[in-house]
């Protein structure tokens, strides 16, 4: 007797089962060493060679100098570090002339130092000093009239 099994799309479709596959531990210090470089992507290795993402992530975890685990990373931009170069050399110019004025200020200090020495005349401005006729404040008024 003779049985006719009916055959459904799903069963036409069915995709041929893989064999699990090894892969050497050279061969992925090779595709990490690759991605550390930036020569390739997880997403490149995971395509190309079948292998699931949380795969080749493990491998980097295992074999990566730079990625490890519980790390996070900062990602930036060529742009990003153009920028952050620019700005860190101008910080260093900015530092540089702030130095500068600052050695200025300490000279001229220095120098009236020795003008109120030599001359025995008081050249910095006190705060606490008695106003000139003239230059007192304004008194208001408050009696009215």
């Amino acid at each position: 007797m003779l049985t006719l099994v009916k055959m459904t799309d799903k069963t036409m479709q069915k995709k041929p089962s893989r064999q699990n596959r090894f892969f050497s531990d050279t061969f992925k210090r090779q595709k990490i060493k690759e991605l550390d470089q930036n020569l390739t992507t997880i997403m490149e290795i995971s395509k190309d060679y079948e292998v699931s993402r949380t795969a080749v992530y493990n491998w980097v975890y295992k074999y990566s100098e730079r990625y490890t685990k519980d790390v996070n990373q900062v990602v930036q931009l060529q742009s990003e570090q153009q920028k952050t170069r620019h700005f860190k050399t101008r910080i260093a110019e900015l530092e540089r002339i702030i130095g500068q004025k600052q050695m200025t200020i300490d000279f001229l200090e220095k120098m009236i130092e020795i003008g109120e020495k030599e001359f025995g005349i008081n050249i910095k401005k006190k705060f606490s000093s008695q106003h000139l006729l003239g230059s007192e404040p304004i008194k208001e008024n408050t009696d009215i009239r």
